[in-house]
């Protein structure tokens, strides 16, 4: 079951819902089905978690480039 998240486009409120199947949703403050749905990021759980995790790739090896080891074989 995904959760979504809106804005009413009655009062710009902005929610996140659980929708379960055909489900048709309505905004927490005003029960208005104008709703938009808003594209968002999503977080995922990873074995281990912490800091190394989240952190970002260090850059390649032979070249230094940001983009992370064998970013320079990619030019």
């Amino acid at each position: 079951m995904p959760i979504y998240e809106y804005v009413c486009q009655s009062c710009a409120h902005p929610f996140e819902l659980l929708v379960r199947g055909t489900t048709t949703p309505a905004c927490p403050a005003c029960q208005s089905q104008a709703l938009e749905r808003k594209l968002s990021s999503f977080a995922a759980h990873t074995a281990g978690g912490g800091a190394a995790a989240t952190a970002m790739p260090a850059g390649c090896g032979r070249c230094g480039d940001p983009r992370g080891p064998g970013a320079c074989s990619m030019n």
